[in-house]
Formats: C-alpha cells, sequence, structure tokens
C-alpha cells in the first residue's frame, strides 16, 4: 500500500498557482495517471492559457471559487464543482473570490508542465 499526504511533497510555484504532484514520476507512481493539488490565491489566474496535447484532464474544486475558461467560454465555478478539460482544448482557471483556491487536477493518461502547450497569447477574458 503506497500513502502519501500532500504535504510530504515538494510546492513548485508556477504562475498564478502552487503546484504539488502527488502522482508522478516522482511520488506514486500511478501507470495510468497524474494527479497533482493547486493552490490559487485570491485575484490569481492560472497561466499561461495552456492545452494537454495527450490528454485530458478532471479538476474537482475543493474550496474556493472562480471561473474557469475552456476555448473563450467563460463558466462559473465554485467548491464542488467538477470540470472536465478535453484533451487540445486550451483552458485557464482564475480565483475571483477573497479565499485560497484548493484544486484536485486528474490527468489521463499521464502527464506533466513539460508536456502542457502554452498559449501566452491568450488572457482571460474580462
Amino acid at each position: 500500500m503506497t500513502i502519501i499526504h500532500e504535504t510530504e511533497v515538494p510546492e513548485v510555484q508556477h504562475p498564478g498557482r502552487f503546484m504539488r504532484w502527488l502522482a508522478n514520476e516522482n511520488s506514486l507512481a500511478a501507470k495510468n495517471l497524474s494527479v497533482c493539488v493547486i493552490r490559487v490565491l485570491p485575484g490569481e489566474t492560472v497561466r499561461p492559457a495552456h492545452s494537454h496535447p495527450n490528454s485530458e484532464e478532471l479538476i474537482y474544486i475543493i474550496n474556493g471559487s472562480g471561473k474557469v475558461m475552456i476555448e473563450g467560454e467563460v463558466g462559473d465555478v465554485k467548491a464542488g464543482s467538477a470540470i472536465l478539460f478535453e484533451q487540445g482544448k486550451i483552458h485557464m482557471l482564475k480565483n475571483t473570490g477573497n479565499i485560497e483556491m484548493k484544486v484536485i487536477c486528474f490527468f489521463a493518461p499521464a502527464t506533466n508542465v513539460d508536456n502542457y502547450k502554452t498559449f501566452e497569447e491568450i488572457s482571460f477574458p474580462e
């Protein structure tokens, strides 16, 4: 049995979020997926806009609220929301609330930040 606690995994800062990989090549070695937990501070946007050319991503909002953009379409999210980013779809997440947003992100098949396709020219719609 392999069990880890998120605080046992190093937290890495990326633009607009702090990330801990719970399941990847360096932690729980799942064969078919990868999982990370992110923290997004109030007013921050996970950037740049990006897609996952080789994976789909499902995120689950544990805490906080905000907005998500998928292919230019914007929707509201809050604790308890699950959002699917289909493979290759450009997306962003923004914390519009006044508390930290905590999100768990599931990827299948497994991916990492090196496999993200980024779109620096796309901003979160106002």
